[in-house]
């Protein structure tokens, strides 16, 4: 595996890979031992909602290849705080039951709600994008969007994601699925 799980580093943003202890200590609720290991401070916003962390908890026990595309904090430089997650909801598909899937990663992001409308899930998205294209030689991304997630659907959009497909996803109901395929001169 290459040495892909050191932060991503943008100019406003570290995403910092949380891995098993960050994970564990957050779904303890040991708020102090998570900030310190995260080396940022983690706003109560974030303990709302840790279904991503069982999700992700479950994963690094059974598949050692997704610990590089686990959940990362999105920590703001200038605050040395976490502003947000980003992350991968599985590796890379290889045998994926639908085409527009195989060999694909699929982002999922969420970003507070004091930090939202300023430009940060653009920037953390385009650089995990471009860090799982050098480091994982990934050219195929897929984002499940509520149609009533204007904000994404937009964001999306302006990546060049394109609709293929509606789901309906059992915990968050009905879902677009987007697209995006690169080329590696991208």
């Amino acid at each position: 595996m290459p040495e892909a799980i050191n932060d991503i580093i943008t100019p406003r943003l570290i995403l910092r890979l949380l891995g098993d202890e960050v994970t564990s200590a957050c779904l303890n609720n040991d708020l102090a031992a998570a900030q310190q290991l995260l080396h940022a401070a983690i706003p109560e916003e974030f303990f709302s909602d840790l279904g991503v962390l069982k999700r992700d908890h479950h994963l690094l026990r059974e598949d050692p290849e997704y610990k590089p595309w686990a959940s990362r904090g999105i920590i703001l430089k200038s605050e040395k705080k976490m502003i947000g997650l980003i992350r991968f909801h599985g590796s890379p598909d290889h045998d994926a039951e639908k085409p527009y899937m195989k060999d694909a990663v699929e982002l999922g992001y969420r970003i507070f709600s004091d930090y939202r409308r300023e430009g940060y899930a653009r920037e953390a998205i385009l650089a995990l994008i471009n860090w799982a294209a050098e480091a994982f030689s990934i050219q195929r991304f897929i984002a499940s969007i509520s149609p009533e997630n204007i904000p994404s659907l937009a964001l999306a959009r302006s990546f060049g994601f394109i609709k293929v497909d509606e789901v309906m996803d059992e915990i968050d109901g009905p879902e677009h699925v987007y697209l995006l395929e690169r080329t590696p001169a991208e």
